[in-house]
């Protein structure tokens, strides 16, 4: 079968610059306020700002933009004796908690789209005097988009964030989740949780919400090698990884992520490793779900030192791939024998 050519798109942070580069050229043509609208490029990427409408309105006043409700203050940039002031329309978000990149209570507009548009500012300004002008940049339906992230999480609210730093979303690493996972877990850092917890399916993050509130709590979806390289490399204290027995089988047995396309338990192997551990052989004709081979060796009074054991291969499995990380792996059904 022939390979398909995934397809890469482009951040919000990217559309949002051409569309401000088109509004500037116009304006600085016409002498009256400009307004563009672009559509995200679609692409074969997990994310929810896909297709969204980002309207970018350029004026010499900002009486007639439609703003997010939210309290809000515009970035401000200066060039020579002209100004710009970026304000956060509908849809886009306004940061209201310390710990992200943009600080309360500013737009969510990243670092390097507002860079590129300083940047492309200065340039088409540069021969010009007392030009003051007022950008509004606008989600079409971006509060509702916004309900799909972590957004109003982290303190960012009544919309979606305009991220971008290379300007470009390639496929298959679904990038947009990992980013979002990066931005959490930069979050609680920044604001003392300690242990993080990362969780995996919505049992995990019930247990998790009984030790920690939301905001130091990582919804890390199947990306568990992503999540603990991000926790290393951003030198968390400690984060507590949380997951059924599993999923956390097929962290053991190496599996970096673990979502099925990835591929499934081998079931040879851990009928091996229960032998060599437990001195037991399970019947892996009859049940082919770790579930089932629970069962099984709870009959015969063995069901906590297998908890132990995936546990304890698990956490071996991710010191192999980050000596220095500081994860602890907990499958939920051992929090009771660690007394949770």
């Amino acid at each position: 079968m022939e390979k398909k050519e995934l397809r890469k798109g482009y951040t919000t942070g990217t559309h949002t610059v051409a569309s401000f580069r088109s509004c500037l050229d116009t304006l600085l043509v016409t002498n009256e306020a400009s307004i563009t609208k672009t559509n995200k490029i679609d692409n074969d990427d997990l994310d929810v700002t896909k297709g969204c409408e980002i309207v970018v309105n350029l004026d010499f006043s900002s009486k007639d933009f439609l703003l997010n409700p939210t309290f809000q203050k515009a970035h401000y940039f200066e060039s020579g004796t002209n100004s710009l002031e970026i304000f956060a329309g509908l849809g886009v978000g306004v940061v209201t908690k310390k710990g992200l990149k943009i600080q309360p209570p500013y737009p969510a507009i990243n670092p390097a789209p507002l860079n590129a548009i300083k940047e492309y500012f200065d340039i088409k300004t540069k021969d010009m005097d007392n030009l003051h002008l007022k950008c509004c940049v606008s989600v079409t339906n971006g509060q509702e988009i916004a309900k799909q992230t972590a957004n109003s999480k982290v303190g960012v609210l009544e919309g979606i964030s305009i991220l971008g730093t290379t300007g470009i979303v390639k496929p298959v690493s679904s990038s947009a989740y990992i980013d979002s996972v990066k931005i959490e877990i930069e979050f609680a850092i920044q604001n003392g949780y300690n242990p993080i917890y990362f969780t995996l399916g919505n049992s995990a993050f019930k247990v998790a919400c009984e030790k920690s509130n939301e905001e130091g709590i990582v919804e890390i979806g199947n990306f568990v090698y992503d999540s603990i390289n991000l926790a290393t490399t951003l030198k968390a204290k400690e984060v507590i990884f949380l997951c059924g027995i599993g999923k956390m089988t097929k962290v053991y047995q190496g599996f970096k992520n673990t979502h099925n396309r990835f591929g499934i338990i081998d079931f040879t192997q851990l009928q091996l490793d229960i032998k060599k551990n437990l001195n037991y052989e399970v019947d892996i004709e009859t049940t082919l779900t770790v579930k089932g081979i629970s069962q099984e060796l709870e009959k015969v009074g063995l069901l906590d030192a297998f908890y132990e054991m995936i546990t304890k291969r698990a956490n071996e499995q991710i010191k192999k791939w980050f000596k220095d990380s500081n994860v602890k792996a907990i499958i939920l059904e051992q929090k009771e024998v660690l007394g949770w």
